[in-house]
């Protein structure tokens, strides 16, 4: 008896989009096991990541169901898949001389032999608009396939064709990343990392998509600090803090016969304002926490 699952989370196709898939009448299917499925674009490759849960579905922007999954890959499978890769270097390099006939300004960066042969996909790069009719009819007279050219921009030629980061791992656009989030110099520096734009760029040359990661934590953290400047009240006395230790929860604080020191936010009695003009701060403030002030 079939222990059937209604469907599967599976990752398939170059650029490693992820979709639900359908698997009615298929016994269960391990993670990471491969498959062949039908996607609107044909007979494509793809791998398991788990089952299409109401959890895993609450995670995905696009919850509907894009295809279906065939069955596990055979042995022919292999075969077929390994010859496709073959092609793909003969169709890359094909695609390429055709682009300096027709004096294309675009840079062809990889191609995609869908599994099933249903269509042949080039991906490229362009500062403009590029005219690319002749070039597709010369390609499916050539390759007697569907022809689909799809402009991609750096970050997306990383994820094509990069390999590992500095970390030493693979790059997240090539691993678990369905997204470029939205990455700025504000986040470095609120994470007081290196500022030089050659240790903050990855493999795309834009900045890092790991800074993003723990921005929001620090963001967060930041907001509980009292700010640079500020004047706090401690066991140890009344000082003014000088920098903040924001993963730690600390900050560094100067007291008037010059002692330094490091506070946990939580050992912090009060967040003193000064007022404009005044030499001494006043006596009334702002409570961290529910200690009293001494």
């Amino acid at each position: 008896m079939n222990n059937e699952v209604s469907g599967y989370i599976v990752r398939y196709g170059s650029t490693r989009m992820i979709g639900e898939f359908s698997a009615k009448g298929l016994d269960e299917l391990p993670r990471n096991a491969s498959v062949i499925v039908k996607s609107d674009r044909g007979h494509e490759w793809g791998e398991i990541l788990s089952p299409a849960t109401d959890r895993v579905r609450s995670f995905m922007k696009d919850t509907k169901t894009v295809g279906r999954i065939i069955r596990p890959v055979t042995d022919d499978d292999y075969r077929l898949r390994d010859k496709n890769r073959h092609e793909e270097r003969t169709e890359f390099l094909g695609c390429q001389d055709l682009v300096k006939e027709h004096k294309l300004q675009m840079q062809l960066v990889d191609v995609e032999h869908i599994f099933g042969g249903e269509r042949i996909i080039f991906y490229y790069l362009a500062e403009k608009r590029v005219d690319f009719r002749e070039l597709v009819k010369a390609l499916a007279r050539k390759y007697r396939s569907r022809i689909e050219m799809r402009q991609i921009g750096v970050r997306d030629e990383a994820k094509l064709l990069a390999d590992y980061g500095d970390c030493g791992k693979t790059v997240c656009c090539g691993t678990h990343l369905t997204e470029m989030p939205p990455v700025s110099m504000k986040m470095a520096k609120l994470q007081k990392t290196s500022l030089d734009p050659n240790k903050l760029s990855g493999r795309c040359g834009r900045l890092k998509c790991c800074l993003r990661y723990e921005y929001d934590t620090y963001r967060s953290y930041k907001k509980e600090l009292p700010p640079v400047g500020s004047f706090v009240v401690t066991e140890q006395g009344e000082g003014k803090v000088t920098n903040q230790d924001i993963l730690s929860e600390c900050v560094q604080v100067i007291y008037p016969d010059s002692r330094k020191s490091i506070v946990h936010r939580k050992d912090i009695q009060e967040v003193i304002k000064k007022k404009k003009g005044e030499g001494q701060p006043p006596g009334n403030g702002k409570s961290l926490n529910q200690k009293p002030a001494r």
